[in-house]
């Protein structure tokens, strides 16, 4: 990989990692409602779940979604409910005792699972195997930095909004403060979800996805 391709990757990586999203919204609201420690299982589970499906579209899952509009619009639909529902659980929380409870309870797996559902993930790890890896001689090599960059960028990001939350924990428990702040998480969670969906309705907004690594290989 040439200097020029592995800075364009790292652009890639940070635009798309560090801009707001479901992981980041969710991981600021997890640590202002729970603390910097009751959002790392999540903060960890972002970066796993890339990994799997950066492997999983490597060897042609990108591939099939992109070819099979159903399977496009179905996890495009469930990633939208997904996204509702976790703003209902959310919207209505005003005290700390009541989201650690019962509100906002993601778990590590549910986390991992919340990348097959996220547009944003799919287009960027659709766009990493389609421009850098498939079908390139050198694609183990290529591989292997995606996934270290997956791993840093998907934890540094959620992290740093992670502490963010963490340092509002203590101002948010001030009067209703808590609770519109956790309106405010919602609405995101709500307006990222009509961006998933307006962005997959774009014309051409899907990469498009070389044949899988292996097949281009054999």
């Amino acid at each position: 990989m040439s200097p020029a391709e592995f800075s364009a990757l790292l652009l890639l990586f940070a635009a798309a990692t560090f801009t707001p999203g479901p992981n980041t919204t969710l991981a600021t609201a997890l640590a202002a409602n729970r603390g910097l420690r009751g959002a790392l299982h999540f903060v960890c589970a972002v970066p796993a779940g890339w990994v799997v499906l950066l492997l999983l579209c490597g060897v042609g899952l990108g591939a099939l979604v992109v070819a099979v509009p159903p399977l496009r619009w179905g996890i495009l639909s469930v990633g939208v409910l997904y996204m509702l529902w976790l703003a209902v659980r959310l919207v209505r929380s005003g005290t700390l005792a009541e989201v650690d409870d019962r509100r906002l309870d993601v778990t590590f797996a549910e986390g991992v699972w919340l990348q097959f559902l996220n547009v944003k993930v799919w287009f960027l790890v659709l766009a990493v195997v389609a421009g850098w890896i498939a079908g390139r001689p050198d694609w183990p090599v290529r591989l292997g930095w995606a996934l270290v960059l997956m791993v840093v960028f998907g934890f540094s990001s959620n992290f740093t909004y992670a502490v963010v939350g963490s340092l509002l924990r203590q101002w948010l428990t001030r009067g209703r403060r808590l609770l519109w702040f956790n309106r405010v998480m919602a609405l995101a969670l709500v307006i990222t979800a009509l961006w998933m969906a307006q962005s997959a309705l774009r014309p051409g907004a899907a990469p498009a996805v070389h044949a899988p690594v292996a097949g281009r290989l054999s």
